[in-house]
C-alpha cells in the first residue's frame, strides 16, 4: 500500500471515523440532514422534509478539485445498509483523497416526507418516484458541492447497485453537469416490457441453481409447487405444513400456501441468487458461502411427497436461520427488518418500475404464470389507487439505446445475477463501459475485496478505478464554468 494512503488510513482510524474498510464493515461516518423539497417540480408549495445523508471527510484533501467526492445514490432501504455493504468505496476513499457521501432515498429509512403518515394514502405516496429523488441527490451536491467564482466544484463519482446503480446511472444521465461519471452495478435498465423478454429473469435464476451442485436441486423445486399445493387442499395437509416449515403464524387456507407461502419462496430463490458471494455475508439475510449450492446440497437427489418437504424445509434454512436465531419461519418479514423497504418498492412497482416477469415451469423451476398487464394493474388500483405507466422510465431516461450524448458510466453486471438479464451488457457507445463478472452475483464488484474474490471480480473493480481516474482527469482538464 503506498506510504501517503497507509498514513491516512491509521489517522482515520485514530479519528474514530473509520473501522474496518479492508475487512469489510463497520464502516463510520456523521449522519446529517438537508432540508429538501416534497415536491421539486412544482412551485405552489413550499413544504419541505428532512433527507437524511451519510458523510465521511476523514479521507479528503481539501474542497478542491484535487478532493472528489465518491456518492451513492440510495435506493430502497435505509442508507445504512448500503453504506455497510459498499466496501469498495471505501477502499477508494483514500486512494483518491475523496469525501464519502451516501444519500438515503425519499420513503425510505429515516427520510419521510410525512412522518408516520407517509404511507397512508396514496396522496402522500404520490411524491415516491425516481425523478424526484434524483432531484434531491442533485440538491444535495449543488448544496454541499457548489462552486465559485474562483473554484470549481470538486468532481463527483456516483455509484450505485441494483435500483441504486440504476439511479446512478440515470444521475449521470439527467445530471451531468453535477457527475463526472457514475459506476452501475448490477443495474437492470433494460428490464422492462418490451425490452426484455419477461421471463428472463427466471431462466438466469433457474440456470444458476442447475449449475450450482446437481440438476435434481432444480428438478425438486419445480416438483414441490405441486406437493405443496397438493397438502394445502386439506386441513390435515396445512397441519402437516404448519408442523414441518415451523411458520411464526400458522397457514389456515389454501390461499395462504398458493400465495403467501409460494411469493416467500419465489422471493427467497431470488435472493439466495443475489447474494450468492463465495464468503459468508448477511447482507438480505445471513447466509454461508456460496448459499446456493449450500442449499441445493440438500436437494442433491430426487425426492417425492413429505420427504420433498423434509429436505426444502432443511434447505430454506440456510437463507432463513443460518444463524440459528430464528424460532419460527417467518414468510412475512421484509428484507430491511422496518417493512418501509417492502412497502416502498411495492408501490414503485405499481407506478414506474414496472418489470414484467413471468414463468413457463419448462425453462424455469417456477410454475407456469403469465404476464398480464391489466391484472397486474387492477392489483395496483385496487392495493394503492394507482395505475403503473409501463414505459415512464424508459421515457425519462432511455434504455433501449445509449446514445453518443451519454457518456461516462460503467455497467457491470454478474453473470450469476438473475437481474443481469434486463442489464446493459453490450453497447455501441464508446464512451460507455462494459464488465462482465461471469462468476459474479448482485453487485459484488461494490462490496469490500474478499480473499475469496474470484479474479474476475478483481479485474472488474480494477476497471472500474481506471475509469474514475479518467473520469477525474477529464474534469480537471474542463475550463471552469462557474
Amino acid at each position: 500500500m503506498d506510504p501517503a494512503v497507509w498514513l491516512a488510513v491509521i489517522i482515520a482510524q485514530l479519528s474514530g471515523y473509520f473501522t474496518g474498510a479492508y475487512g469489510g464493515g463497520n464502516y463510520t461516518y456523521e449522519i446529517k440532514t438537508i432540508d429538501v423539497p416534497v415536491d421539486h417540480f412544482s412551485f405552489t408549495s413550499d413544504a419541505t422534509f428532512k433527507l437524511r445523508y451519510l458523510i465521511n471527510d476523514t479521507f479528503a484533501q481539501g474542497t478542491g478539485p484535487d478532493s472528489p467526492i465518491l456518492f451513492y445514490a440510495g435506493n430502497e432501504g435505509d442508507i445504512e445498509l448500503f453504506a455497510q455493504n459498499t466496501g469498495f468505496m471505501w477502499e477508494l476513499a483514500p486512494k483518491f483523497r475523496a469525501t464519502l457521501l451516501f444519500a438515503e432515498h425519499r420513503y425510505y429509512g429515516h427520510s419521510l416526507p410525512f412522518g408516520n403518515q407517509s404511507y397512508e394514502s396514496p396522496k402522500n405516496l404520490g411524491y415516491l418516484t425516481s425523478e424526484q429523488a434524483l432531484a434531491d441527490y442533485a440538491l444535495l451536491l449543488r448544496t454541499l458541492n457548489s462552486g465559485n467564482g474562483t473554484s470549481r466544484a470538486r468532481p463527483v463519482i456516483a455509484f450505485g447497485g441494483s435500483y441504486g446503480g440504476m439511479l446512478a446511472a440515470w444521475f449521470r444521465i439527467k445530471y451531468p453537469h453535477l457527475v463526472a461519471g457514475a459506476i452501475a452495478a448490477s443495474a437492470p435498465v433494460r428490464q422492462f416490457q418490451d425490452v426484455t423478454p419477461c421471463g428472463i429473469f427466471n431462466q438466469i435464476l433457474t440456470s444458476v441453481y442447475h449449475t450450482a451442485y446437481t440438476p435434481e436441486c432444480t428438478a425438486n423445486i419445480r416438483h414441490s409447487w405441486a406437493v405443496l399445493q397438493n397438502y394445502s387442499t386439506s386441513a390435515d395437509g396445512l397441519r402437516v405444513l404448519n408442523e414441518k416449515f415451523h411458520f411464526c403464524t400458522n397457514l389456515t387456507k389454501a390461499t395462504d400456501v398458493t400465495d403467501t407461502f409460494f411469493d416467500y419462496l419465489t422471493d427467497v430463490y431470488g435472493n439466495l441468487a443475489m447474494i450468492n458471494y463465495p464468503y459468508e455475508s448477511d447482507f438480505l439475510a445471513p447466509v454461508p458461502a456460496h448459499p446456493v449450492r449450500e442449499f441445493c446440497g440438500r436437494l442433491a437427489q430426487n425426492y417425492t411427497g413429505a420427504e420433498l418437504l423434509d429436505h426444502l424445509e432443511s434447505a430454506l434454512t440456510i437463507y432463513s436461520n443460518f444463524d440459528g436465531k430464528a424460532k419460527c419461519l417467518n414468510i412475512n418479514s421484509s428484507y430491511d427488518g422496518s417493512g418501509i423497504g417492502d412497502l416502498g418498492w411495492d408501490f414503485q412497482a405499481c407506478t414506474e418500475m414496472i418489470m414484467p416477469m413471468c414463468s413457463d415451469g419448462v425453462h424455469d423451476m417456477f410454475p407456469p404464470k403469465a404476464w398480464n398487464l391489466q391484472e397486474y394493474s387492477d392489483k395496483c388500483f385496487k392495493k394503492y389507487g394507482v395505475r403503473p405507466r409501463p414505459h415512464n422510465a424508459l421515457v425519462n431516461y432511455g434504455g433501449e439505446f445509449l446514445e453518443s450524448s451519454i457518456t461516462n458510466i460503467v455497467f457491470s453486471n454478474g453473470l450469476l445475477d438473475p437481474w443481469s438479464g434486463g442489464g446493459v451488457l453490450r453497447s455501441t457507445n464508446a464512451k460507455i463501459k462494459i464488465v462482465l463478472i461471469p462468476e459474479g452475483a448482485h453487485h459484488i464488484d461494490l462490496r469490500a475485496s474478499n480473499p475469496n474474490d474470484p479474479e474476475t471480480v478483481t479485474r472488474a473493480r480494477a476497471t472500474h478505478t481506471q475509469s474514475i481516474r479518467e473520469w477525474i482527469d477529464e474534469y480537471r482538464k474542463q475550463k471552469k464554468v462557474y
